[in-house]
């Protein structure tokens, strides 16, 4: 899975994304051509349909993105990977398929050498190939007689005829190899028309890179003339460099000091809550303090009504001994005279 770009034919610098979301990318192998693909789908949209031939190179240009070129749909394509492991399985991918590609094509070419080797030795070395220059030049119209003409097959008479069941049997075998050359005369046509088609685009895509190459060299001649503002600009982005340094520098200790005046109010606000909590059992201290100080006055002035009353007890019982001790004097006076009484009676 990969999001998919194509670069922009106008800027040839800009990727443009050809694709919502991730789609598949896979390697395809085409059977008619003997080739190999390079197919994507969005949905029932044709997103990829790039054909691999030996001389295309994957790229890697960041760690999860690369890219290769298709001369033939005249375009570079893009792939953006999850990860850098998915970007190396597909690069390996790749360069098998490259490689496949390009034993295929030399399986191709070695197919049609020899292919073309027997019809030659059977029109006696003065008949043209199917493969020469002047017949992949041609058009369809005109080679299509020359094979039709060069592969009949034409055995010079000899003295002893051969057997008429060995004839037709050779008979059968010509027929077979002009079957096979009109095969790959066919094959051949496509391929010629397919290149005629690659050469138009190749045409048209050396024409856009000579003007992006006009481009850029304008723009070394206009980076040239700034260059020499190089200098300043460098020493002035250095002086930056260093100020937004002091400027980081600084800021780390007004930080550093806004966390200690940060900690420090944490610690005055839970100071302040102790004192308003010492405060308030103060004030229930003092509230306790008054009450007792009023029991305690109470208390006093009960004290004081009790001595009070205590010392006026002492002296009505000091009074009623004095008054017993005289009655008791009197009491023994009268015992006394009464006593003398009786002694006298």
């Amino acid at each position: 899975m990969a999001h998919v770009f194509q670069i922009d034919p106008n800027t040839k610098k800009n990727w443009v994304p050809t694709s919502k979301h991730a789609v598949t990318v896979s390697y395809f192998y085409d059977s008619t051509r003997n080739v190999y693909r390079i197919i994507s789908l969005d949905g029932s949209k044709a997103i990829i349909n790039s054909t691999i031939t030996p001389n295309m190179t994957f790229t890697k240009t960041s760690q999860k993105f690369g890219q290769w070129a298709d001369s033939r749909a005249n375009t570079v394509y893009g792939l953006g990977f999850s990860s850098e492991h998915h970007l190396s399985k597909f690069a390996e991918k790749f360069q098998e398929f490259k490689e496949a590609a390009r034993l295929a094509k030399e399986k191709s070419q070695e197919k049609m050498e020899l292919t073309s080797t027997p019809s030659q030795e059977s029109a006696g070395g003065d008949l043209q190939s199917p493969l020469t220059p002047e017949s992949i030049n041609g058009t369809d119209d005109e080679r299509t007689p020359d094979v039709t003409q060069n592969s009949e097959p034409r055995p010079e008479p000899t003295q002893n005829a051969l057997p008429f069941s060995h004839s037709s049997a050779i008979s059968k075998h010509w027929e077979a190899e002009l079957a096979t050359l009109k095969g790959n005369n066919a094959k051949l046509t496509a391929a010629l028309l397919e290149s005629t088609a690659n050469v138009k685009q190749w045409k048209q895509q050396l024409a856009a890179y000579q003007e992006e190459a006009e481009r850029l060299h304008k723009r070394v001649t206009e980076l040239e003339c700034v260059s020499s503002q190089a200098n300043a600009v460098h020493s002035h982005k250095t002086e930056l460099n260093q100020t937004i340094q002091e400027l980081e520098e600084t800021l780390k200790v007004k930080e550093e000091e806004i966390e200690r005046l940060k900690q420090e109010i944490d610690n005055a606000r839970e100071l302040q809550e102790q004192r308003d909590s010492l405060t308030q059992k103060l004030q229930e201290v003092e509230i306790r303090n008054k009450d007792l100080e009023g029991q305690l006055s109470d208390l006093e002035q009960r004290l004081e009504k009790s001595q009070n009353e205590q010392e006026a007890f002492r002296n009505n019982l000091k009074t009623l001994l004095e008054i017993l001790d005289g009655k008791i004097f009197e009491l023994t006076e009268l015992r006394d005279n009464l006593a003398k009484l009786l002694e006298r009676s």
